[in-house]
């Protein structure tokens, strides 16, 4: 009586004549505008590919490499200079009076506060930036999916599927006019 057991009792070939059913009712529309109907067309567009091949892509990436280098290098310069100094005072404080040892590990307490929210910014700063130059990439990639769609005629590009055949995988036209665009 419980569903749950109603529904694991289906054997695979039960499944599977379920599964065909749908497929062919989804097709139904296909079938019922007769001969002369043109068959769906369906391309496949790889993103990791895109992200990681068109020259835009690139070119944002090198940007925010050079945007935030400087920074990135000061950051890691206040980080050597504060171990080093969290360093030296683990060594020096057993010999220290008590007034200077607690002076000087306020001091660090402070430097350190003042490097974790300038690391904080730097991170909040990259990262919005970051996805500034990716929403740019992806409504020009967006753009060229959409033209390269309507130039082919397809009906239906994906960038998501468990399998794809080559044929219908259009990543490499896309690359070449995001690529020859300036």
């Amino acid at each position: 009586d419980n569903i749950l057991m109603k529904t694991s009792t289906y054997s695979k070939s039960n499944r599977l004549s379920l599964a065909l059913a749908v497929c062919a009712f989804l097709l139904m529309p296909l079938a019922v505008h007769g001969q002369d109907a043109a068959p769906t067309r369906i391309g496949f567009v790889n993103a990791e590919r895109l992200f990681s091949e068109a020259e835009a892509s690139k070119a944002a990436q090198n940007k925010l490499k050079q945007e935030f280098s400087g920074r990135e290098r000061q950051l890691l310069t206040q980080a050597n200079t504060l171990k080093k100094a969290i360093d030296q005072f683990e060594q020096d404080a057993p010999k220290m009076p008590e007034d200077q040892r607690n002076a000087k590990q306020q001091q660090l307490m402070a430097q350190d506060a003042d490097f974790q929210r300038k690391r904080q910014e730097f991170q909040e700063d990259l990262n919005n930036r970051k996805n500034d130059e990716l929403q740019r990439f992806i409504q020009k990639a967006n753009r060229v999916i959409e033209q390269t769609a309507k130039q082919e005629k397809y009906d239906v590009i994906i960038q998501e599927a468990a399998y794809i055949n080559n044929r219908i995988d259009i990543t490499d036209k896309v690359l070449r006019t995001l690529n020859a665009e300036k």
